[in-house]
């Protein structure tokens, strides 16, 4: 089968292609799981950090790539004591996401938050990915897609959609109540249509660095669009980053109102900047009993909760499309900041 292969940790600076495009073998399933023929995958900003180094492969080659859509080819035999993703068929249409396994037994599991689980695996870095023809999964980590929902707009959906979704949740933001956006890539502009969707009486106030991410978000809907770094028209009860770097850390925590939380949506944080931190001003950032959050992957709930709402809600990702061999291309647009929606691989 035809995939990209990460051989190497490289920087995309010195590298513009540092995935390979190659003829590998086609997975053998085992007990438990299945066999996926991929039409999508999504393009994340979280194969840059595994390019990179930031989150790094614990193996390599590895084929990246976790917004995975495809149809089910084969399974293996089912393994006892192990929940099954209900009513799977040949042909069927599913996705994977982020979260490829959890251990299902340690206090996380039990708890509904499989997603700290110290056992966690993530497709296209512990195990492979979406950026081929065919990938091999755990059965009951597979997730049906909606009717209404292409592919394509599928794809993003699986990890954009789905942890915007978890740290829409986690903002515990109420009816009315303000939210801020500091980045407006694939999944802040997922969070802004389900926010609307979900809190209609809520003003969205977008941050971006590129003027026609600004532009896009107010076409999607923001009550407000500004650099990072300005003040919008009002103070915010949550504020969402999915940035890169740390600047924006550093603005939110500007804007927030006495008692909001600024929740973190980024895998990783490269260095650039980071000195900004030393720099926070207990009196206008820190007190007032303002709150910090991150976000730590997604569990199966968070998926299955968002394709439902996406499908009910009418919410579809903007995407830009590219063959799967042009990844390094799609790559370092996303790089460069060329972001406008997502960007899915068609395989």
């Amino acid at each position: 089968m035809k995939a990209m292969l990460l051989r190497e940790i490289t920087s995309l600076k010195q590298n513009l292609s540092p995935l390979s495009f190659e003829e590998i073998t086609e997975p053998k399933i085992n007990e438990g799981e299945i066999l996926l023929r991929i039409t999508r995958c999504g393009v994340c900003h979280t194969e840059l950090d595994e390019i990179e180094g930031r989150t790094p492969p614990p193996h390599l080659p590895v084929v990246l790539g976790h917004q995975v859509v495809g149809t089910l080819e084969s399974s293996g035999k089912p393994l006892e004591n192990r929940q099954q993703a209900v009513g799977l068929q040949r042909g069927q249409r599913v996705g994977v996401a982020w979260i490829a396994s959890a251990c299902g037994h340690c206090q996380y599991c039990l708890s509904g938050r499989e997603n700290l689980c110290p056992e966690f695996k993530a497709t296209g870095r512990d195990i492979d990915g979406g950026y081929a023809e065919y990938m091999k999964v755990r059965t009951d980590f597979v997730h049906p897609i909606p009717d209404s929902i292409s592919d394509s707009e599928a794809a993003p959906l699986l990890c954009a959609g789905a942890v915007g979704y978890r740290a829409l949740k986690l903002c515990n933001l109420q009816v009315g109540q303000s939210l801020g956006l500091m980045g407006f890539g694939g999944s802040n502009h997922l969070v802004l249509k389900a926010a609307k969707h979900i809190f209609p009486d809520s003003r969205i106030f977008v941050f971006s660095r590129n003027p026609q991410e600004r532009e896009f978000a107010l076409l999607l809907g923001a009550a407000w669009a500004g650099t990072i770094d300005e003040v919008p028209p009002e103070g915010l009860d949550a504020v969402i980053d999915t940035t890169p770097v740390w600047g924006p850390i550093s603005e939110a925590l500007k804007r927030l109102k006495p008692g909001g939380r600024l929740v973190i949506n980024a895998i990783r944080k490269v260095e650039v900047d980071k000195e900004v931190l030393i720099k926070l001003d207990n009196p206008s950032q820190l007190w007032m009993e303002k709150e910090i959050k991150s976000v730590a992957n997604v569990t199966r709930q968070d998926v299955r909760e968002f394709m439902q709402l996406a499908a009910k809600a009418n919410i579809k990702p903007e995407f830009q499309e590219y063959k799967l061999e042009d990844a390094n291309q799609a790559l370092f647009e996303m790089k460069q900041g060329k972001i406008r929606g997502a960007k899915v691989l068609r395989i």
